[in-house]
């Protein structure tokens, strides 16, 4: 039912015995004739049947589940943030780059995201300790984004913003996802090849962007400079290619192209996602290499589409393994309800539900560390939590990443997000280049060519469509 309206589902959630409750909670102003024939019997169980808010199976839900959590966000009719991909919104505000406002915003956010990188880049030093600079990272982004757009609605909220994505430093083999607990970090050594990737949002538009950087000023040759710069080449490559009319199956074969000249392989199961109003993962995707196991669908890029373009490429197999290391970052799973048991895990999930609703998030944001590990268990073994977990390649591998925010704007597609190449230039000294002659065509070209102006016909020349 995701297209009905709000009547419509009202309607469906009353007919069951147990859901008029629930029904009423989503849409406390609807009406509906049905309800005067389907009297809701009252029960501390609520009811949500399979396809009426989501595709997924039908489940019990106690009241306790709902504690902290906002009904409205349930129903992609009422609110974005529960939406999955391409859920249409109805009966809001116009959410893409054909308002101005909304490109204010991602790029607001993106001005953000790269004072928050850069601020991070220039703290990796020796020494450093991987935990402090996630804080920082995130601090940043919580407190830029908190001076901004603090006017509240008609209804006397206030706009949500903040962390879109939680700062992780990830080093050498260590593909992603790493934002340690405290007592669980490591520090910088010279010569490690460390990525940061963030995101923040201002009212649900969000900016992601990564960087790689050589830890210490060291000049590196062999594998460690090929991986960076086949990475940076092949983010180069997507800029180029992510434009109206193309295909995501382009910017893949690019990603193969440039990795085979550096002897290097794209990262298997790396996604770039189209951004939504509060939707990180969206269901377009450009897959970073392609299996016979793991593909997607073709598609063409569109006017007024927003992507986290997300580039990572390793000195090994491009498969990643799991580690021993904790998984701390995680993202609700709106689709999935439960009434946990223990009270430090309903604790932990009233406030993931109130303070992190649909986007992800450290463990090390909750408020409490102790209901945090207690209660992120119990969450995962009832599916109320997506995982982003830490994979690595073998130990003597080298994985780089490079992510930035396009927008596909009708002057072109527009990049917001991400940091220049820099020293990194002289840094990774590779003796590899691409040498696809595609590639190097397509390289050569500009990222934001300028249309020609049109000239002003004189005023003896013939206007179109006017004989001479």
């Amino acid at each position: 039912m995701e297209g009905s309206g709000s009547g419509e589902l009202w309607a469906s959630l009353a007919r069951h015995p147990r859901g008029r409750s629930l029904a009423n909670a989503v849409f406390p102003n609807s009406q509906s004739r049905s309800t005067k024939r389907h009297e809701a019997r009252r029960n501390k169980s609520l009811w949500l049947g399979s396809g009426l808010l989501w595709n997924a199976p039908a489940v019990w839900i106690e009241e306790d589940d709902l504690r902290g959590f906002d009904p409205s966000k349930l129903c992609p009719t009422t609110n974005p943030r529960a939406c999955t991909g391409d859920s249409v919104l109805r009966n809001e505000e116009v959410s893409d780059l054909s308002n101005p406002d909304v490109t204010t915003k991602y790029r607001t956010a993106a001005d953000i995201v790269n004072k928050a990188l850069q601020k991070v880049v220039d703290a990796c030093v020796p020494d450093a300790d991987v935990v402090m600079l996630c804080d920082m990272g995130d601090k940043i982004m919580e407190e830029e984004t908190g001076k901004l757009y603090n006017k509240k609605d008609k209804e006397g909220k206030k706009m949500e913003k903040g962390v879109a994505f939680p700062t992780c430093i990830s080093v050498n083999e260590i593909v992603g996802h790493f934002s340690p607990l405290r007592g669980e970090s490591r520090q910088l050594k010279a010569g490690d090849v460390a990525k940061i990737d963030l995101a923040c949002h201002i009212d649900g538009f969000i900016a992601s962007a990564a960087h790689t950087i050589i830890v210490g000023g060291e000049k590196v040759t062999g594998k460690q400079a090929d991986v960076v710069m086949a990475a940076w080449n092949a983010a180069e490559a997507a800029l180029r290619l992510v434009q109206v009319g193309n295909r995501n199956t382009q910017v893949t074969e690019a990603f193969a192209k440039i990795a085979e000249d550096f002897k290097v392989k794209p990262m298997q199961g790396v996604l770039s996602h189209q951004l939504k109003k509060h939707v990180i993962d969206g269901n377009r995707t450009i897959i970073c290499a392609e299996t016979p196991e793991e593909k997607v669908e073709e598609f063409e890029f569109e006017l007024n589409e927003v992507y986290s373009i997300d580039v990572v490429m390793s000195t090994g197999e491009g498969k990643g393994k799991e580690t021993e290391l904790r998984n701390t970052v995680y993202k609700r799973a709106v689709e999935n309800m439960y009434s946990l048991k223990t009270q430090k895990a309903r604790q932990f999930i009233s406030e993931v539900n109130r303070r992190f609703p649909a986007l992800p998030f450290t463990l090390r944001a909750i408020e409490d560390e102790q209901v945090a590990r207690v209660g992120v268990s119990e969450a995962k073994r009832h599916e109320l939590l997506d995982e982003y977990p830490v994979l690595k390649e073998a130990h003597s591998e080298f994985v780089a990443q490079f992510k930035f925010t396009l927008l596909l704007l009708p002057g072109g597609t527009k990049k917001i997000t991400g940091l220049a190449l820099g020293k990194l230039q002289e840094q990774a000294a590779s003796e590899l280049s691409v040498v696809d002659e595609d590639m190097k065509k397509l390289l050569a070209t500009s990222a934001n060519p300028k249309k020609a102006k049109k000239k002003k016909a004189d005023k003896g020349d013939a206007k179109d469509g006017e004989e001479a």
